[in-house]
């Protein structure tokens, strides 16, 4: 009985002893486990410490970028929707950064929206930067080697949701900019106060204290395409512009007269195969005469419309006799005068087929030299002697009359500005 309870006594011992060594064991996983969960709390508030004083700084998607990298210790990248590169922070940017691919690109943000959070893709783990479901980008880690640990995904979600709010915080800024840039444009256009003008134009960081002229644009490529080949042609020119539309114009308000043949060659080198005209108002010295400065821009474009040369840029200080085409044809009087002066030849042409009105013009454009005028028609002298002659007798005029021949050529040139050739197509 005694060896009995001695073995029992034993036993309880050997018991106790292992309760005490798993109590033990089981102690120091928990201190363990708290000493890392107090590490991944120090690690995660220095996270939100870093990113939300890069937030802070003003220094916007760039500071958080570099908050990031200096975090993690790897190389972060900010891509636009598009997949185009807005931010690079650390070592290893590539240049020039990979061309995005659109189809590629959409299938990206699709799985990164169905994944809600961060997630690797081949050498990068990425997260989409979309805040309340508008997606406005997408950043990632660089991470070939496979470093990143739990804090630093961690990190790049703290940090994709603060981009979020700067992002929207940005766009909702531009939207406001471009709302009072348009309002401000409009009533340029339509007729302003000076002094209100002035103001409202400072705030956009543009002077209308200056001297401006108005400038109208039109095309056969699409607006925007238009839009944006006038605003690089004009930051070619170093032309400070203030852009609107009208229509089917692209107005631009600019601070300097442009040459004309400059202007219209920077914009075709942005437009391509694509054509334009342009239209160039006089000058203005105050925001109230840009009204003024509007129409007779668009009165220039007009002329240059329905001139021979469709393609190009006039203005409208430059227009000489075409200035009086246009205010006689906006009441309705060069008609009257095309059909006094042309009628017979007209009505011959269309009964005909024939080009005696064109042959009269160019004829009269060359000072009536006879080669001249032959070889810009295209025609043998002696065919050319035959058409003036039954020039003269259809219409009874004498052409070697100076006040006829005057006539004739004002005549020809408001025919050409009413009927003028069609533009090719771009």
């Amino acid at each position: 009985m005694v060896l009995a309870n001695q073995t029992g006594a034993a036993l309880a011992c050997v018991a106790l002893a292992g309760r005490g060594e798993r109590c033990s064991e089981e102690l120091d996983i928990a201190t363990s486990e708290l000493a890392a969960a107090r590490r991944q709390l120090r690690n995660r508030s220095l996270v939100h410490e870093t990113i939300e004083a890069a937030l802070g700084s003003g220094g916007g998607e760039q500071a958080i970028t570099d908050a990031l990298h200096e975090l993690t210790s790897l190389p972060i990248a900010l891509e636009d929707r598009f997949g185009n590169l807005r931010c690079w922070s650390g070592p290893g940017q590539p240049t020039p950064y990979p061309e995005p691919v659109p189809q590629r690109r959409q299938r990206q943000l699709a799985v990164l929206a169905a994944r809600h959070g961060p997630m690797r893709m081949k050498e990068r783990v990425e997260v989409l930067v979309a805040p309340r479901g508008e997606q406005l980008g997408v950043l990632a880690i660089i991470d070939p080697r496979l470093l990143v640990t739990d804090d630093d995904i961690f990190a790049l979600h703290f940090a994709c949701t603060l981009l979020g709010y700067e992002l929207s915080h940005q766009r909702s800024l531009v939207e406001r900019e471009e709302s009072v840039r348009r309002e401000l444009f409009e009533d340029l256009l339509a007729g302003t106060d000076d002094e209100g003008a002035v103001a409202r134009a400072e705030a956009l960081g543009h002077d209308l204290r200056r001297p401006h002229y108005v400038i109208v644009a039109q095309s056969a490529a699409s607006a925007d395409s238009l839009a944006a080949a006038a605003a690089r042609g004009a930051a070619a020119l170093n032309l400070a512009t203030l852009r609107g539309r009208r229509g089917q114009l692209i107005v631009l308000l600019a601070a300097s007269r442009p040459d004309p043949r400059a202007l219209h060659r920077a914009m075709s080198e942005q437009l391509g195969t694509a054509t334009c005209a342009i239209g160039i108002g006089a000058r203005c010295d105050t925001p109230s005469g840009i009204p003024q400065s509007f129409t007779e821009a668009q009165r220039a474009l007009t002329v240059r419309l329905h001139s021979a040369m469709p393609v190009g840029a006039s203005a409208f200080e430059d227009l000489g006799f075409y200035r009086l085409i246009d205010a006689a044809h906006t009441r309705g009087a060069v008609e009257d005068f095309v059909r006094e002066w042309l009628g017979p030849l007209m009505d011959y042409d269309a009964a005909r087929k024939s080009e005696l009105v064109l042959t009269l013009s160019k004829h009269l454009e060359s000072g009536g030299n006879y080669d001249e005028s032959a070889k810009t028609l295209h025609i043998h002298r002696s065919t050319l002697r035959y058409r003036l002659a039954r020039i003269g007798e259809l219409t009874g005029y004498d052409l070697r009359d100076v006040d006829v021949r005057f006539n004739l050529h004002a005549a020809t040139r408001a025919w050409r500005f009413l009927h003028p050739k069609p533009a090719r197509s771009s």
